[in-house]
């Protein structure tokens, strides 16, 4: 198991301790509440998520052979699913990123509890990561 997929199951893991949806979106809504802000230059067109309804920006960084993501949103659960994505993929190595499906998404259940905008912004978020990874597989 990689370093994705690890982080993939603690999440799944973490996620079964709530016995509802609405205990589940509430823990979303604290996560991304805790998600430090980007500063106004980083919120800039280029790092914007298309695909997404709220407004999405994601900075990736390459540090030792390693992605660093950062990213925010307007919208409440989006940052929270943002918080997810930062724990599963952030500070990964890009190689690992593109090895590992998001299989945590069909765990959770995400596809079948969250609007079909969420799951277009949540799918372009993927996108995103795995085109990062791509590019840092490319360059090396």
């Amino acid at each position: 198991m990689n370093e994705v997929q690890a982080a993939q199951q603690e999440v799944i893991d973490e996620f079964g301790f709530f016995d509802n949806w609405m205990d589940r979106y509430q823990y979303l809504i604290d996560l991304g509440k805790r998600l430090p802000d980007l500063a106004d230059d980083e919120k800039t067109d280029a790092n914007k998520i298309r695909g997404c309804q709220s407004q999405v920006w994601f900075v990736a960084e390459e540090h030792a052979g390693r992605l660093h993501f950062r990213a925010i949103s307007d919208a409440a659960i989006v940052s929270g699913l943002i918080a997810l994505l930062l724990r599963i993929y952030s500070d990964k190595p890009a190689t690992e990123i593109l090895q590992s499906s998001a299989d945590f998404v069909r765990s959770l259940g995400l596809e079948q509890h969250l609007s079909p905008t969420r799951s277009n912004g949540l799918a372009a978020m993927l996108a995103a990561i795995r085109n990062y990874a791509q590019d840092a597989v490319a360059a090396t």
